[in-house]
């Protein structure tokens, strides 16, 4: 099966190889999304027909229900927050809302409007979060480093799970025992 996102005309059949041999021939089922009436999937259970409702066939007036459905169904369909957001992203490129449409969504679509800007907002927090918390362990193992030496796997992982008042525990010891043991008790 191969999906075509563009109109137009495609060849029935993929040949691989060179001006002697082939390596690789074979027919395939094509479905063009563009050919595909949007409302024929608008209430799909199946995400990545939901997620492609901006690559299909609809009006110009019907592009800002279209990019609302699609979202709708990601917040339906997709209960992991890293693909949600990576999939919000994919619709928003394909669907490629002007402004103005984008306050019309924002205006005729509010509930959804605001669900995903505070699961925007909650992702970017969590994020900045992570990151926070993999720079201490890294000042931690650094620390380590400068003090004992070259230290196991098994350590820096410990180290890199540890909460952030556990690094900052740690951070602390570090200038203060004599072993990297007494430092992550």
């Amino acid at each position: 099966m191969a999906i075509f996102l563009r109109q137009g005309q495609r060849p029935q059949e993929l040949i691989l190889g060179g001006d002697r041999h082939r390596y690789l021939a074979f027919r395939y089922l094509a479905c063009a999304l563009p050919d595909l009436p949007w409302q024929d999937w608008r209430d799909s259970d199946n995400i990545v027909a939901r997620l492609n409702l901006p690559n299909m066939r609809y009006a110009p007036n019907e592009r800002v229900a279209v990019y609302a459905l699609a979202l709708r169904g990601l917040v339906q369909l997709e209960p992991d927050p890293v693909k949600r957001l990576k999939y919000a992203d994919f619709v928003d490129i394909y669907a490629n809302l002007t402004n103005a449409e984008r306050e019309q969504y924002e205006r005729e679509y509010p509930e959804e409007t605001k669900t995903m800007q505070s699961f925007s907002t909650r992702m970017r927090e969590e994020g900045k979060q992570i990151g926070i918390q993999l720079g201490e362990a890294n000042v931690v193992v650094y620390r380590l480093e400068q003090k004992f030496g070259a230290i196991g796997d098994e350590t820096r992982k410990r180290v890199e799970q540890a909460d952030p008042d556990t690094l900052l525990r740690w951070s602390g010891r570090v200038l203060t025992e004599d072993s990297i043991e007494d430092v992550l008790r």
